[in-house]
């Protein structure tokens, strides 16, 4: 059997589960946190694609819908041209083969905490070490784009344009 890796990162959000749960099903309010452009079913078997301004791109399927809480949702390379966008992964790790569309699991949890919502996400089925460290830094730099934009303000450019 082979090892995979997983990230787990978990920010507050002063916003109730409801407010926080549409910046991960609607489009519109995904980009504004992530991303330049989205398109996201958020049913059970629905597409979930990212793709940022310098051509990276995630590919993948709604796996749970469960508003205002929980769902989940693979995670891949989009191709192999969104692959040669990673920013933080080393040279083997650069190809669309190494983590093809669909291929690791993203889960969110939204719960009710000390007025607002403790999120947590887990990005698991990451195929090696350096792929977790990329995927780590990311979510690292999203998560907190999103506080700011759930909370009503303002995250700035995005860090991957």
């Amino acid at each position: 059997m082979t090892e995979t890796f997983t990230v787990e990162e978990s920010v507050h959000i002063a916003a109730t589960p409801e407010n926080v749960f549409v910046y991960f099903t609607d489009p519109a309010l995904y980009v504004q946190w992530m991303g330049a452009e989205a398109t996201l079913e958020p049913v059970v078997g629905g597409v979930y694609e990212v793709r940022m301004e310098d051509g990276f791109g995630a590919a993948g399927t709604f796996l749970q819908v469960s508003p205002p809480h929980d769902l989940a949702f693979t995670w891949g390379f989009a191709d192999d041209d969104a692959a040669k966008h990673v920013k933080h992964a080393q040279a083997e790790a650069n190809s669309g083969s190494a983590m093809p569309a669909g291929s690791t699991l993203v889960t969110v949890t939204l719960r009710a905490d000390n007025g607002g919502t403790r999120l947590t996400l887990r990005h698991q089925d990451l195929p090696n070490a350096e792929l977790r460290h990329g995927h780590q830094v990311a979510w690292r730099t999203y998560l907190p784009r999103l506080v700011i934009r759930a909370e009503g303000g303002d995250p700035g450019a995005d860090p991957h344009a």
